[in-house]
């Protein structure tokens, strides 16, 4: 099963020999993938003795190890996720700490650091979650606790299951039902705009989709190497997969001065500029914005479309937030919509993948992690080769699935839960809307903080002054300006947001980045303290 290198092949090896062997690398060859170090020791007890096997063990608890910090993948060791960064794990830390009786200025972390709706304290949408129990317990089909409308929807879906349980691995695009509801929820959204189950994948979250076609478009080396256009700031998801797979971040400026808009001309400087040095092919669009909360207005992607078009650009629509839109005076409109509507010229050439999610909307299902994919105009061969990749990871969660389904097919007027469905999800959005409107006033009011208002998605990311003095103390720290001020954020009022470094910003600006998740009355403590603090900060270092 295993087999030594050359140089490491007698069958008895002396004390001495031991010990000259123990300084030489082995070569194993493993030919059962499933099994780890432990087992080639164990293999290879008859061709070296304990005592070599000893010293080779001894050596490798002194460091000679195969994989180190020095030479695993560096576009891993290079790869950074602010959401979950430093600031995340000192909250831990501090955490640890209250529990144990430290004494703090504060009596627990407030954590405004990540879209997590349930862990704030949103509830869970009962129809969502009475299916999902269904199809994980079809016993309870029979009961009489559930809703006709509930049942027939897991039944649904149990027919679509090897088995006829949710235990099963589904085809690797997803189960065929759960794809045609998506489509049919495409086309509904869509005003009739044409949507086929076969452009449907179903994914781990939005993130495994993204994480996905960047693995097909990422190709070339040196000035051949594929770039990739992203909005700053961004969703760090970005940044970590375009260096985790080695390809060229090419940053474009959403223009905060006019509501964080999406400026054609930035588009076109930075893509010419980008030619010089890599092979510019992809352009990402999140819309509703995360971190900035902007939405995109009609125009505003049309504008997109056509500079795709001329500069023959991939394009990647994150619409995960495309259910939190709470200004009056903004709409949401897909990319795959308004894509169709600009005519055939258009439609049949712009190659799109576009995103959604069970993690956001009304419904918060971050950890079904559930999700969806639509891919218009890619080449047969590639998506041959999409469908491939895919099979690899055989399929994403099943329960996901149910719970994206639910998104995509939720109760309709007439059925049993449509009364109770709809005023869950209309109370979760008014809520939303009510926060967001709250947290961009109160921001408003802090001297030497701006926040432009809260159009869409789920966070605010104010503008905040830094004094010269702050940024002269971070750089003796060896920090961030912002990363200073959100650590001292923590320290001293155990609110725990995310620096606007962490998202990308303009030289010489500084923001953070927090949810509005929280429970309103906690939120307005969030944000009085948020308040009291930046007060204090801008007197200390004056």
């Amino acid at each position: 099963m295993y087999a030594l290198g050359a140089a490491a092949r007698p069958a008895v090896v002396s004390g001495r020999s031991a010990r000259r062997l123990a300084g030489m690398r082995l070569s194993w060859r493993f030919e059962d993938r499933g099994a780890g170090l432990a087992g080639a020791w164990g293999s290879a007890a008859g061709l070296i003795t304990e005592g070599a096997a000893s010293l080779l063990r001894d050596n490798c608890r002194n460091g000679d190890r195969v994989l180190t910090i020095a030479n695993m993948n560096p576009q891993v060791r290079a790869t950074e996720y602010a959401v979950r960064g430093p600031i995340v794990i000192k909250a831990g830390e501090i955490e640890k700490e209250l529990q144990q009786g430290a004494q703090k200025p504060f009596t627990e972390i407030i954590r405004a650091n990540i879209g997590d709706a349930h862990a704030m304290g949103q509830q869970p949408i009962t129809f969502l979650r009475q299916v999902a129990a269904l199809c994980t317990y079809p016993e309870l089909l029979e009961s009489q606790h559930f809703p006709a409308d509930a049942k027939e929807r897991a039944h649904r879906i149990l027919l679509y299951c090897g088995g006829q349980s949710l235990g099963s691995y589904s085809a690797s695009q997803g189960l065929d039902c759960i794809r045609q509801d998506v489509a049919k929820y495409i086309e509904t959204r869509d005003g009739g705009v044409p949507a086929e189950s076969d452009n449907i994948y179903i994914t781990t979250g939005a993130s495994d989709g993204i994480t996905t076609i960047m693995k097909l478009l990422v190709a070339g080396e040196g000035r051949m190497r594929t770039g990739v256009m992203i909005p700053i700031p961004q969703y760090p998801l970005y940044s970590a997969v375009i260096s985790e797979l080695g390809a060229i971040q090419i940053n474009y400026y959403l223009d905060e001065e006019n509501g964080w808009a999406l400026d054609k001309n930035e588009l076109k400087r930075n893509l010419n500029a980008a030619r010089e040095y890599c092979n510019p092919k992809v352009l990402c669009i999140i819309n509703p914005g995360n971190p900035t909360g902007q939405v995109q207005s009609r125009k505003g992607i049309e504008d997109v479309i056509r500079f795709a078009y001329e500069e023959k650009l991939f394009v990647l629509a994150d619409e995960v937030y495309q259910e939190n839109v709470y200004s009056e005076d903004c709409k949401f409109y897909s990319f795959k919509k308004v894509l169709y509507e600009m005519g055939p010229e258009y439609f049949n050439t712009v190659e799109l993948v576009s995103f959604h999610s069970t993690s956001k909307g009304y419904t918060g299902e971050c950890g079904f992690r559930g999700g969806y994919m639509e891919v218009i105009n890619m080449d047969p061969e590639v998506k041959a080769q999409l469908e491939k990749l895919l099979s690899v990871r055989l399929c994403s969660p099943v329960p996901g699935q149910v719970a994206m389904d639910v998104v995509v097919n939720p109760p309709k007027p007439g059925e049993e839960s449509y009364k109770l469905f709809t005023l869950e999800k209309m109370k979760v959005l008014h809520d939303l809307a009510e926060k967001a409107k709250l947290t961009e006033d109160v921001l408003n009011t802090i001297p030497g903080m701006h926040c432009n208002p809260l159009q869409g998605a789920l966070y605010a990311f104010p503008r905040i002054f830094i004094p010269s003095k702050a940024i002269k103390e971070a750089e003796t720290h060896g920090m961030i300006p912002d990363m200073f001020y959100c650590m001292k954020l923590l320290e001293e009022t155990g609110i725990c947001v995310i620096p606007g470094s962490g998202f990308g910003q303009k030289e010489g600006t500084y923001h953070f980045r927090m949810t509005i998740l929280l429970p309103v009355e906690k939120l307005k403590v969030l944000l009085q303290n948020v308040k009291n603090f930046h007060t204090k900060f801008l007197r200390k270092y004056a």
